[in-house]
């Protein structure tokens, strides 16, 4: 008998210490639910009326855009004349002008005067010996280089669209930063069995004469120009070979929109389909836009 009450005593003490424990437990789960909860709240309060981001809009307007043919040319005058001066010939010491008028002296000699037969640029060449190797001469050039040709040699697969009067661009090592605006002059008939390439002439205002005979230009033909839609290129999200803008709804909401685009020239890329003019798009930022998210738009 006593040994059984004090059995029935001890699984009593047992079963209060499992209940207190199983009570504890629940209590420390209702707690971290409670906090977690106030802390979510918390949060939300504090970062969940964030205002949206400021983002640089612009507008999709039309600009020129064309195909081009790049090439290379050697810098050649519009009239060149040379004169072989004997140095026993000179009166005095030869001082040439940069440039010279037409019917200006260019040089004094004892029996003539050389005179300028057209405006141009003075080169002096330097000194040769005659045939018999008994004298020496004095070589100077005189250019008109007011107007530059240059000979390009464009690959047959051109010959559909090479034509005369076609707008060109060349640039010169001399002055990197400048672009030469000029046109095709025209267009040999014949294609070149050996380097099949057609025989192509450009010219281009020179009148400031910063453009040297002699020397390399750096030629862009440009054909099929045309006017189409156009976007900043860093606008464009690009997702395999498919490409996407953000397009901004009248309540600034951003909408992901997918496009087709075309060429690129100077920062700006050309939209087939997808925009239609005066659509507002993305810019700059684009890691700073969530689809169908809230923009504060800053117009480019």
């Amino acid at each position: 008998m006593g040994l059984g009450l004090s059995m029935e005593k001890k699984f009593m003490k047992r079963s209060t210490k499992i209940t207190a424990i199983i009570i504890t437990f629940f209590l420390i789960i209702a707690a971290v639910i409670v906090a977690r909860t106030m802390i979510g709240n918390h949060f939300q309060k504090k970062f969940g009326k964030r205002p949206p981001p400021s983002i640089i809009v612009t507008e999709v307007v039309e600009k020129k855009f064309s195909e081009t043919i790049e090439s290379f040319g050697t810098a050649i005058s519009k009239k060149t004349e040379t004169f072989r001066i004997k140095k026993n010939n000179l009166i005095s010491e030869l001082n040439l002008k940069d440039y010279v008028k037409k019917g200006e002296v260019i040089v004094k000699l004892k029996d003539r005067d050389i005179i300028a037969p057209f405006s141009g640029i003075l080169g002096y060449r330097g000194l040769t010996e005659d045939a018999l190797g008994s004298e020496n001469s004095v070589i100077i050039t005189l250019d008109d280089s007011s107007i530059i040709y240059s000979d390009l040699k464009i690959p047959e697969t051109f010959a559909a669209v090479i034509k005369k009067g076609l707008p060109i661009n060349a640039k010169f090592s001399g002055y990197k930063e400048k672009i030469y605006k000029g046109e095709v002059d025209g267009v040999s008939s014949r294609i070149n069995a050996e380097t099949r390439s057609l025989l192509t002439r450009i010219k281009i205002n020179n009148k400031n004469y910063e453009l040297i005979p002699g020397s390399l230009l750096e030629v862009n033909v440009n054909y099929n120009e045309r006017s189409s839609l156009s976007i900043p290129d860093t606008s464009i999200i690009l997702e395999g070979n498919k490409a996407y803008v953000y397009k901004i709804s009248k309540d600034n909401t951003a909408n992901k929109t997918e496009i087709k685009i075309g060429l690129r020239n100077k920062g700006n890329v050309e939209v087939i389909s997808g925009l239609i003019p005066g659509d507002t798009i993305v810019a700059e930022g684009l890691k700073k836009v969530r689809p169908r998210g809230k923009i504060k738009p800053i117009k480019k």
